[in-house]
């Protein structure tokens, strides 16, 4: 059972190259999704509030997710206190989901995660995490011009790639590269041609 990490900036199209690998017959593990489900489990949540303070929790008692961004990005080092209680508990739901696929393992996991090149997600301790990187990328106009056909505002569209990591640093940790600059179909055949690389 191979593991791969995916990685793409915002708008380059990771979510599609995910939707495509599923369609093959890859197990997709959202990372991101279950950055966000960690925050419902009771020792994450009692951990945040210990750290941020009740003013992170909504009427129903659980985290609410746009008070804890406005903390965490109020102040620098904020972020590094999230992901100290967050990624942990991530890294075992994702030990969890692989050890369940183990009974009858698929040929490929791709571990979709926004935050690759920014975090150690999914480096897991006992070396079942990934193990190559895939890197989705598109000139930023192109992103810029596919996020605001979406709705997307422009300064938000450059605030949020600002934030990410560069191309560079992405590609620095890539030992696959697709190049997602035309449409659906051309993108399948990128696919398609990984596909017959990572699965051998």
């Amino acid at each position: 059972m191979k593991v791969v990490g995916l990685c793409g900036g915002i708008g380059a199209g990771k979510s599609t190259v995910a939707t495509l690998l599923a369609e093959r017959g890859a197990v997709v593990i959202d990372v991101d999704t279950l950055g966000r489900h960690v925050l419902t489990l009771r020792e994450v949540r009692d951990a945040v509030v210990a750290k941020f303070g009740d003013g992170v929790l909504g009427l129903d008692g659980a985290v609410d997710r746009g008070s804890l961004a406005e903390v965490v990005f109020s102040s620098e080092g904020r972020l590094t206190d999230l992901e100290a209680i967050s990624h942990p508990a991530i890294d075992r739901e994702i030990l969890r989901r692989l050890d369940a696929l183990a009974e009858d393992p698929p040929d490929l996991v791709v571990l979709d995660m926004a935050v690759l090149v920014e975090s150690d997600l999914g480096r897991l301790a006992d070396g079942r995490g990934y193990t190559e990187v895939v890197v989705v990328e598109a000139d930023s106009e192109l992103r810029m011009d596919r996020l605001v056909g979406r709705g997307m505002v422009p300064d938000d569209v450059r605030s949020r790639m600002a934030a990410q990591a560069t191309d560079a640093e992405r590609r620095a940790v890539a030992d696959h590269v697709l190049v997602n600059d035309g449409d659906r179909e051309h993108l399948a055949v990128l696919v398609d041609n990984l596909l017959a690389r990572l699965v051998v």
